[in-house]
């Protein structure tokens, strides 16, 4: 049974636009790997200034998900978010 959640990712920002949006891509394959989930909506609020400092970074490529998910493909996604060197920072929560 598949539940909804909404994914806020931080991207790290490239000269090259195209990085960015096969990292978001990728995101997107991973929720939607052996049929896990579904990515519903895909938000790019794009390049926006950090509140602090990460990783050097001033500034990230902010992108919202909305998906429905399976809860037990779901270590499995945060595992690869948090490994990835291209995301500076995600939330993945429930919403109301």
């Amino acid at each position: 049974m598949k539940r909804a959640y909404e994914l806020s990712v931080v991207v790290r920002i490239d000269p090259n636009e195209e990085v960015m949006n096969d990292t978001v891509n990728q995101i997107k394959e991973w929720i939607e790997e052996d049929d896990q989930g579904t990515v519903t909506k895909i938000d790019r609020w794009g390049r926006r200034k950090l509140a602090y400092e990460i990783d050097r970074q001033r500034d990230g490529y902010y992108v919202i998900m909305e998906a429905e998910i399976a809860p037990p493909s779901i270590d499995e996604l945060e595992r690869n978010m948090m490994l990835s060197s291209s995301i500076l920072r995600y939330l993945l929560v429930r919403p109301e």
